[in-house]
């Protein structure tokens, strides 16, 4: 039984009739109803395709939270052999907010940094819902210098509402690490993939962002603020968190269309929570290319590259 959002109720009260002929066909005083399941079937599909065909921004933000959709383990699960994490920034503890390590994709060596919210209380609590303290972004640059001295490639996986903003880290020096581990990204001489697969938040997003080709799953999004945070800051209101989401031009098809982002990557019908395995194949492929395109580029081209890149956001506009 999926988690339905608000807006695909039409959906769920389709498959909720499906699930109750179902047990029909299949209970003591079964009825033949294939045909009405089939029928039901159909209509199901087609108003997913229409709810999914003109999703607002706030709707896309509902989609990029939500709670089955697959997170950094599940991607570095699938992609990446022989993966071994590394622990802790060298300075003060472990942030388990920021998973980073070591693994093999395609039967290359590649650097892994990726933000986990957690999948239900207990992992939440843990990973500190994906929200990275300075540990976190001082192990970033951990790995990302370990990385270049080895010329190994970089794959960052974004998914975070934004650093973490408690007192603790701010003491801590947040802002200086988030802006080191921004520095190390671009002063890289490897090359650095990124891909947002759920939410890219603000600077705590792009610490590990600043890429030779940032990717972003279809149903992301990525934002120098969260709706709600920019509602309550503009209109004191965060009920006014629709409003703003669709002012802040966030989603991926509005990023790809300024340029911020390289490649779109799209998901099976009715978001990455319904077929997770094809939703992370089909990374992997834009992965693959994206490794592909920047193998045959020396170190200075690659550091170069990716200073125009960033350079060059906004001057079209």
């Amino acid at each position: 039984m999926h988690n339905y959002l608000e807006f695909e109720k039409p959906v769920a009260d389709l498959e909720g009739q499906i699930i109750e002929l179902k047990k029909i066909e299949t209970g003591e005083d079964a009825v033949d109803v294939h045909d009405e399941v089939e029928r039901l079937e159909k209509r199901s599909r087609d108003a997913l395709e229409d709810l999914y065909k003109k999703l607002t921004p706030w709707q896309k933000t509902q989609v990029a939270r939500h709670p089955d959709r697959p997170h950094c383990v599940d991607y570095v699960a699938r992609l990446i052999t022989d993966f071994v994490p590394l622990a802790g920034d060298r300075y003060y503890a472990e942030d388990h907010a920021v998973i980073a390590g070591f693994g093999r994709f395609d039967g290359q060596s590649v650097a892994v940094i990726g933000q986990e919210k957690g999948s239900d209380t207990q992992t939440r609590l843990k990973h500190n819902f994906g929200m990275a303290r300075p540990e976190g972004y001082r192990k970033a640059v951990r790995i990302m210098e370990l990385a270049e001295r080895f010329q190994i490639p970089v794959l960052t996986l974004v998914d975070t509402a934004g650093a973490y903003p408690g007192i603790g880290a701010e003491e801590r020096g947040q802002a200086e690490a988030i802006a080191r581990s921004i520095a190390a990204c671009l002063d890289l001489e490897v090359p650095i993939v990124s891909l947002v697969i759920g939410e890219g938040g603000s600077g705590g997003a792009m610490a590990i962002a600043a890429a030779n080709r940032v990717l972003m799953m279809e149903h992301a999004i990525y934002n120098v603020i969260a709706p709600e945070a920019g509602a309550s800051i503009l209109y004191r209101d965060a009920a006014r968190a629709r409003d703003v989401a669709q002012a802040m031009k966030m989603t991926a098809q509005d990023l790809m269309g300024f340029g911020i982002i390289d490649a779109i990557v799209e998901e099976p019908l009715g978001g990455a929570h319904r077929g997770s395995e094809a939703a992370i194949d089909a990374a992997g492929r834009h992965i693959r290319a994206a490794f592909a395109e920047l193998g045959g580029l020396e170190g200075s081209a690659l550091k170069r590259q990716r200073r125009e890149k960033f350079l060059a956001i906004g001057r079209n506009l």
